[in-house]
């Protein structure tokens, strides 16, 4: 009962007394000109017009406020009414778990779900980063991996760089499933209509779904909505961090995000620069970035830890939303399409693959272990193309020796599920290192 009047209480709030209303002036396509609105208008403020359409107020200046629809224009007449709507805000709470919303907290399951009864802001600042703690203990993930090449540790950011059709999507719902947390946030933005039912039925399943919020904005919403899928998302996450609960946010993707914020800026009047991206990408996608990761160094505060994902097309690791993201997160795991294609699943390049929570997530005799499988699979790299043609003769290279003998089944060991948890992963690594 407790629950349901919290509910009723963020729905009173929603309630104003007070309504103010400009005139749609201009259409321009997506672009509409408002005026009238007064000195209280501010930027990234929505209106609500004709009680139909929703906008984003992108620029201002003295004589009114241009917005960007949210939706289809067709239809629109000069004259109609424009209503302030103000800050976006979202109103997370308990009730939200194992349920899938849109970026404005509304449900896309079919089922009722009221609001929280507080407001949050939508893009807050980060803890103070004098006020947060470290980096925590390594999480048990449930893939061998991830439990010993590739440790992730609580409060972690890790980018996760793919391209399509690589197995991205599967690793996700794996790590959801897999990994040590109480809450699971997941943004799905930009994905196709078809495979949201898809990744929440089948891919992440019911035991996935137990401790999850999906947050989802599918390809054909506006790029306002797009964009505003992660901030959403990470604003959830925010939220049960706050309330002292250990959160696993799954980002998916930043490059789509990065490209709805480019629909938006450019609209705004913003010039393309970074090879299409507008300038402000830089610190719109590190700003996201920064809201994840350790809380504040307090008892009733947890943690987010992160994967964001990106499309990396052609695997081009230098590419703009890849090289912003790589700079400031703790990590990145490259897929490669190559590993993928010869049925190893996740299509992990362990070379190209790093943690920058080594050393320190593992003990010394861990450590020995990850660059001795590193050694072998770095010979393993080199000679590769000379022993598949024949060219390579057995005793020429100790190192190459060894790494014909344990490559296929170290290779195989990054596909394995890890159900002895960290230390049987470490175990079964030291076993095949032995041979």
């Amino acid at each position: 009962m407790t629950g349901y009047f919290d509910g009723l209480r963020g729905r009173l709030t929603e309630i104003s007394t007070l309504r103010q209303f400009g005139r749609v002036a201009e259409i321009g396509g997506p672009m509409l000109r408002i005026t009238g609105l007064g000195p209280d208008a501010g930027l990234g403020d929505r209106l609500r017009i004709a009680e139909v359409l929703h906008a984003e107020i992108l620029r201002l200046d003295a004589g009114g406020a241009c917005a960007l629809a949210e939706g289809p224009t067709e239809g629109l007449r000069i004259g109609m009414p424009a209503e302030a709507l103000g800050k976006a805000e979202l109103t997370p709470h308990e009730g939200w778990i194992g349920r899938v919303v849109d970026p404005f907290g509304a449900a896309l399951d079919g089922r009722p779900l009221f609001p929280g009864p507080q407001a949050r802001p939508l893009c807050p600042a980060p803890p103070p980063p004098a006020q947060r703690r470290r980096l925590g203990p390594r999480l048990a993930t449930g893939l061998a991996a991830f439990d010993t090449l590739l440790p992730i540790v609580r409060g972690q950011r890790v980018g996760l760089f793919a391209g399509s059709g690589v197995g991205k999507s599967s690793l996700l719902a794996q790590l959801a499933r897999g990994v040590e947390a109480d809450v699971i946030v997941i943004a799905l933005a930009g994905e196709r209509g078809r495979e949201l039912r898809e990744f929440t039925d089948h891919v992440l399943g019911p035991e996935g779904m137990a401790r999850s919020v999906v947050v989802a904005a599918t390809s054909d919403r506006s790029p306002l909505l797009r964009r505003r899928c992660l901030w959403s998302a990470m604003a959830v996450a925010e939220y049960f961090r706050d309330s002292g609960r250990q959160v696993l946010l799954l980002a998916d993707s930043v490059t789509r995000f990065a490209e709805a914020h480019r629909e938006v800026a450019l609209a705004a009047g913003e010039p393309a620069h970074l090879r299409g991206y507008p300038p402000s990408v830089v610190q719109t996608i590190m700003a996201l970035a920064e809201r994840a990761g350790p809380g504040r160094a307090a008892p009733d505060c947890g943690d987010i830890t992160a994967v964001f994902t990106v499309l990396v097309a052609g695997s081009d690791m230098e590419e703009p939303v890849a090289d912003i993201l790589r700079g400031v997160l703790d990590g990145h795991v490259v897929l490669d399409r190559a590993i993928a294609e010869r049925g190893r699943f996740p299509a992990i390049d362990l070379l190209r693959s790093v943690s920058r929570s080594l050393p320190l997530a593992a003990n010394e005799a861990e450590n020995r272990l990850i660059a001795d499988a590193r050694r072998v699979f770095s010979a393993w790299d080199r000679a590769e193309l000379m022993v598949q043609a024949g060219l390579y003769s057995k005793g020429s290279d100790a190192a190459i020796d060894r790494a014909i003998k344990v490559w296929p089944a170290l290779d195989a060991f990054l596909a394995e599920m890890g159900p002895d948890g960290v230390a049987g992963s470490f175990k079964r690594l030291e076993d095949i290192l032995a041979t």
